[in-house]
């Protein structure tokens, strides 16, 4: 770290300009073994059906290509840039409680830590083969704690992940994609609601609100405990009908600046949950039409990665460079596009946003919804 660099921890939302970043790392990944929560999620016609150990290694190394050279993107802009120091991820993983065959990797940051104004947050994970991936930015905690003396580093409380926090019959219930729909519809996950749980990749934040997906990596204990750790704060659970497989926010439901989301068409924002932004003078936009039909080969994510950009101020956003329908929608916003090749990426668990996490973002805790809705 250069001298002049002074380590603060201070990210209030998804836009003000990014000014230190923590990027993942593809080493050592791996394709989990089956356990209940990881095998809900893999789609039923996905190449990753009945597979896990080590990823090729040629992916790892274009993986690491990309994500370096997003790296380089951030720092060219003046952006600090961290990285997490990966384990051994083909090491099982055992505790009283369970036991599984591997761990999953650091990549994505996102899904394990969030950073909300001036706290970072290791969230519980709901994935048995992540329980221990926060040890990978143990380090970087470490060196931000010593640093910033008003950083607060809070762990959630840590789950046990018993067979008891899954539903046992879930994946005997869900045979197509109709019945998949009916599910999520209905808000009929595979977690149970035994302990809190959340990935930190649930949460898109706008100052002094914050919306959470309820889905399968953030259970209704997990949001309350959010809700009660945060209680200066506003705490939205939102669901959005439509997703199969509803995990993480960021391809759903992207805020791009004040006023402005992008909006998944095909997991529309409810019509009890869309007054809150429409009576502050929000615009709900529609994400542009994905530029790929199919993910990359061993890959967990939808072609819906299109929309997970990362801002890095209000007039400027990352977009992965073969995505240019999306470039061209937010060009027509008013963004000045940073075009980042990124699809060898995508297998690692996700696009431009989840490959990140957010250490500091320039401004303050503002109001952006002074009108409530109540009940929400």
């Amino acid at each position: 770290m250069a001298a002049e660099e002074k380590t603060m921890v201070n990210s209030w939302n998804e836009w003000d300009p990014l000014k230190h970043v923590i990027v993942g790392v593809a080493d050592g990944c791996m394709i989990p073994p089956p356990e209940p929560a990881v095998e809900c999620k893999v789609p039923l016609d996905s190449d990753m059906k009945g597979k896990w150990g080590p990823r090729p290694q040629d992916s790892v190394d274009k993986a690491n290509l990309q994500l370096d050279n997003l790296a380089d993107i951030l720092r060219k802009r003046g952006i600090r840039v961290d990285r997490p120091t990966p384990l051994d991820f083909s090491a099982p993983v055992k505790t009283p409680d369970f036991e599984t065959q591997s761990m999953f990797g650091c990549m994505p940051p996102r899904d394990v830590i969030a950073t909300v104004g001036r706290e970072m947050v290791e969230a519980t994970m709901s994935y048995r083969c992540r329980w221990f991936e926060y040890l990978c930015y143990r380090p970087l905690l470490e060196q931000y704690f010593k640093e910033d003396p008003n950083m607060r580093w809070e762990s959630a409380p840590k789950p046990r992940l018993t067979d008891a926090s899954y539903k046992e019959d879930y994946l005997s219930r869900v045979m197509t994609i109709d019945d998949r729909l009916k599910l999520t519809a209905a808000k009929d996950f595979v977690t149970t609601e035994v302990e809190p749980l959340f990935d930190a990749a649930e949460l898109a934040r706008m100052g002094k609100d914050i919306v959470v997906q309820h889905g399968f990596t953030a259970n209704l204990a997990g949001i309350d405990w959010l809700r009660r750790h945060f209680p200066e704060l506003r705490i939205h659970r939102m669901n959005f009908p439509g997703d199969p497989y509803p995990i993480h926010i960021d391809c759903t439901f992207v805020p791009l600046r004040p006023g402005l989301l992008l909006n998944n068409p095909n997991r529309n924002v409810r019509p009890e949950h869309r007054k809150l932004f429409e009576i502050n003078g929000w615009e709900i936009v529609q994400a542009a039409k994905p530029a790929h039909e199919n993910p990359p080969p061993l890959c967990y994510s939808s072609v819906w990665l299109s929309m997970n950009v990362l801002v890095l101020d209000p007039k400027t956003v990352c977009v992965e460079a073969s995505e240019v329908h999306q470039q061209e929608q937010l060009d027509k916003l008013g963004f000045e596009i940073v075009p980042v090749p990124f699809r060898d990426a995508y297998p690692f668990g996700g696009g431009l946003h989840c490959s990140t996490t957010d250490v500091h973002r320039e401004g303050t805790c503002e109001d952006y919804f002074p009108k409530q809705v109540e009940g929400f």
